[in-house]
């Protein structure tokens, strides 16, 4: 023999079960429109997730890190004269408790390039190849060589200056810039390729050199910045206290005040996935209001019978509250199944090529390739029912208040 409260759920949703489907079209309109809906939250959503995590990556990759060092007063005046000494057995032994994907040292200054033909201002970037596996400047697509060790003297440009400075691989260019005196050196450099980037402002304005060759000439061993690149997406909790700790005498930045603007971006896409939920949900759960609104009104005859011959007002209520519940369920799976598929498909990202100058301007690949946030996936969820709840809940109500010789007469 059933539970008692077996039997009482079973009869409710063998209730629901029979009148949604007796309004089959309309219920599968219904059905049709959550699925729908949650299909293009959960895409939407992955999409602007996939461009937002892209803007930490571009600022990141982009000879930045995480977290870059620098002496203080440096980022007012990014000279030689306010560099630090580099240590590295000190940087590897402070560092070395962090979950970091690797550091590197630099040295960046603003210099003037000269070719036979053209002059340009550029930022000079002083580097160890070896070190930087954690930044663009390993996935960057090389014509001619790049730069084999710390030590080499040679000079690597970005294509758009290459053709702005109107030279080519192999020739000697000359860069003047100032040395540890403050006095104004010029140095020959022998061009051993040119780098191709997705920003043609990079391509413009940096160029690469190794780091011991270029302290060197400016007559220092100092460098002017210490890069870290954590493993995760994102700085872990305290990454950034840990190592204000570690380094007292140095001023450190994270990401978010290297590029101030493109953080307010970030940020500001979190609102932009909510207020998105928001606006479709709330279509959404007018939408099922409204269906069950009329369907109890086709069963007003129905419902009073029902309650002339006993059935109880809370029988009621969650018979249309169950109702409610197995629409939006279905509409869950089925929405959440066709995301998987269409994000499956978007799997290469959406080519954005043809809107270079716009990407560009966001600081974004020229692909936007889908993140799936669980955090979001889980928001979905908990609002398909919660909705599901609130939309049922006037019409269940209304159906409860129903007098039964009222509902027969009519």
């Amino acid at each position: 023999m059933k539970h008692p409260l077996l039997s009482r759920v079973s009869l409710i949703y063998s209730l629901s079960v029979r009148n949604l489907w007796r309004q089959r079209r309309r219920n599968t309109i219904l059905l049709v429109s959550v699925i729908c809906a949650i299909t293009g939250v959960v895409v939407l959503n992955s999409l602007i997730r996939g461009m937002q995590l892209q803007m930490v990556d571009q600022v990141v990759y982009n000879l930045n890190g995480h977290i870059t060092l620098h002496a203080p007063d440096y980022r007012s005046d990014p000279a030689i004269t306010r560099a630090f000494i580099e240590d590295s057995n000190e940087f590897e032994r402070k560092l070395e408790s962090l979950n970091l994907a690797g550091w590197a040292t630099r040295i960046k200054i603003p210099a003037v390039v000269m070719s036979e033909r053209e002059t340009r201002g550029v930022q000079i970037v002083g580097i160890d190849p070896v070190q930087e596996h954690i930044s663009i400047v390993a996935d960057l697509p090389i014509e001619g060589t790049f730069l084999v060790d710390s030590a080499d003297n040679r000079i690597v440009l970005g294509r758009a200056l290459l053709t702005q400075l109107r030279t080519k691989i192999g020739h000697r260019i000359v860069l003047v810039m100032q040395d540890i005196n403050s006095k104004s050196i010029e140095v020959g450099f022998q061009i051993a390729g040119v780098y191709d980037s997705d920003s043609e402002g990079m391509e413009k304005h940096v160029v690469f050199v190794g780091k011991d060759a270029l302290q060197q000439f400016l007559g220092s061993e100092s460098i002017t910045e210490l890069s870290l690149r954590f493993n995760t997406r994102l700085i872990p909790p305290n990454g950034l206290e840990t190592i204000s700790h570690a380094f007292p005498n140095l001023e450190v930045v994270d990401w978010k005040n290297i590029d101030p603007i493109l953080a307010f971006m970030y940020e500001s896409v979190n609102a932009m996935v909510y207020v998105w939920l928001a606006i479709v949900f709330t279509a959404l759960v007018f939408g099922l209001m409204n269906s069950f609104i009329t369907a109890v009104l086709e069963r007003t005859q129905e419902i009073g019978l029902c309650k002339s011959m006993g059935m109880k007002s809370s029988l009621v209520l969650y018979q249309v509250v169950t109702e409610s519940l197995i629409i939006m369920f279905l509409g869950l799976i089925g929405g959440l199944l066709l995301s998987w598929g269409v994000l499956q498909l978007l799997g290469d990202g959406i080519d954005l090529s043809a809107f270079a100058a716009g990407v560009e301007m966001l600081n974004l690949a020229p692909k936007i390739r889908p993140a799936i946030v669980w955090q979001d996936i889980n928001i979905v969820i908990v609002a398909t029912v919660f909705l599901a709840l609130v939309a049922s809940l006037y019409p269940a109500i209304r159906a409860v208040r129903l007098d039964p010789l009222v509902a027969l007469r009519d």
